[in-house]
């Protein structure tokens, strides 16, 4: 495991990477994997406009040149970064086999592990804040994203028609609203939780008060779902 996973999960913070060493050039897959990692990082931190891409190719040992070629430019390599960051969180989405659970149990997994993901991953919320800021610009022009997150609702859908038939959920719920709520709850609390901290004094980074807020999380939406 490389040093930034290591700092971000010892931090909770996006981690500015170590030098990488000099990547081998006839090895084109892990060049632009080391480019992608360290660009997530420096898109995360700066945005889009503030990102440097000479700043990406001195971290990774590269030059702006080896980035164009494989990216086209700094627009390009930004929605290759969120296409990457969203690709991730669907593969693991697709290991939590939702399927041999129970339809309340598994829920309560999908909402503990997005609240989990989104707490350690506090680049990925970055990412996708700079993105709204742009107003999805980037990610309209994404063949693969739409693409990424159909089996994300299509595993919820599943889940939701097993607990109805089951008579554990509710009857009248959208599958993509279902998303948009454990998202919503996830999410903020990394994007809000250096304000919100502040506003209410919370030590929003305690172990008591982030276990607490995920059992508040995962009951929320259980409650939401479950049938009277």
């Amino acid at each position: 495991m490389n040093e930034l996973v290591h700092a971000k999960r010892a931090t909770g913070r996006s981690a500015k990477p170590a030098v990488k060493e000099p990547t081998r050039t006839n090895d084109p897959e892990r060049t632009k994997a080391d480019i992608l990692e360290v660009a997530a990082v420096e898109f995360g931190e700066k945005g889009l406009a503030g990102a440097r891409i000479d700043e990406i190719a001195a971290l990774t040992q590269t030059s702006k040149r080896m980035i164009y070629y494989y990216f086209g430019s700094k627009e390009g390599l930004y929605l290759a970064v969120l296409e990457e960051s969203y690709k991730r969180v669907r593969d693991i989405e697709a290991e939590l086999h939702l399927q041999d659970l129970e339809p309340e149990q598994a829920l309560r997994r999908l909402v503990a592990f997005t609240f989990d993901h989104h707490l350690s991953h506090e680049n990925y919320i970055r990412l996708v804040m700079s993105e709204n800021i742009h107003r999805g610009q980037y990610i309209k022009q994404s063949k693969n994203i739409q693409a990424l997150n159909v089996p994300a609702i299509a595993a919820i859908r599943h889940l939701y028609q097993r607990g109805l038939k089951a008579g554990v959920f509710r009857p009248g719920l959208d599958p993509v609203d279902i998303h948009a709520s454990i998202s919503a709850l996830s999410f903020f609390n990394v994007s809000n939780r250096h304000t919100f901290g502040v506003i209410f004094k919370l030590d929003t980074r305690s172990p008591a008060y982030i276990a607490h807020r995920r059992d508040n999380v995962v009951e929320m939406v259980v409650r939401f779902m479950r049938a009277d």
